[in-house]
């Protein structure tokens, strides 16, 4: 059982910026593809982005291009997610995930951080 513990969630401006940090117990860690995803209050959880094994490639929402951020340290068993510019629509839960090659969750989750932007 892979282990996503996540870290770095809190209350920010508009504008401001935070960062995502997700903990993998995991030692192939570096063969996982990984993403986060996130849940606002009464929404579904959608996909956030998403980011290959290697690094090479990456894929976001269009509600988030531009602004953030996904990236690994495979020797650090830890994924990130830099996010810039926040806007108060980007509050909510965020969950960091084990995801397939077509970006889709692959069932391990992690217990998820509260992120707040304040107008």
């Amino acid at each position: 059982q892979v282990r996503l513990t996540e870290f770095g969630g809190g209350l920010v401006q508009a504008g401001g910026s935070l960062r995502l940090s997700c903990a993998v117990s995991e030692r192939t860690f570096s063969s996982y593809a990984m993403g986060w995803f996130r849940q606002a209050p009464g929404k579904e959880r959608e996909f956030v982005a998403a980011i290959s094994w290697s690094g090479v490639r990456t894929n976001f929402a269009n509600s988030v291009k531009g602004r953030f951020t996904i990236s690994r340290d495979n020797g650090e068993n830890t994924l990130y997610l830099q996010m810039n510019n926040l806007k108060p629509e980007d509050t909510a839960v965020y969950y960091c995930a084990t995801v397939t090659t077509t970006w889709d969750p692959a069932g391990n989750w992690g217990q998820g951080t509260q992120v707040t932007v304040s107008s």
